[in-house]
């Protein structure tokens, strides 16, 4: 069976946090996720988290990112499944700073 690879890419996040990716009807296994301080002049720092059922699960908290820098957070094989229901949010500390690519298997079986 074939597998569908998708992206998905969020630009200039700021304080507000964002759903970057939101599983609907199926399981997805997020396979990547690169978080790129964009901000000119000031070091950022970022949270990721899964949202299940009104509640916050970070898969990182406060993660400092440097002017012109990023930061991986899925590596080496590692994979993070979301069941449908579940999502990826992304804040970052400074305004209109932070690009966010995540990759991931859509509808595992």
């Amino acid at each position: 069976m074939a597998q569908d690879f998708e992206r998905h890419i969020d630009r200039n996040t700021g304080t507000g946090a964002v759903t970057a990716v939101a599983a609907a009807n199926s399981d997805d296994a997020i396979v990547g996720i690169r978080c790129a301080n964009v901000h000119a002049s000031s070091p950022i720092s970022v949270d990721v988290y899964i949202v299940n059922g009104g509640n916050n699960y970070y898969i990182i908290k406060g993660a400092p990112i440097p002017v012109g820098s990023s930061l991986e957070l899925i590596d080496g094989g590692s994979k993070i499944v979301l069941q449908s229901g579940d999502a990826i949010a992304v804040k970052s500390s400074v305004a209109s700073s932070l690009d966010t690519v995540i990759s991931l298997v859509d509808a595992i079986s």
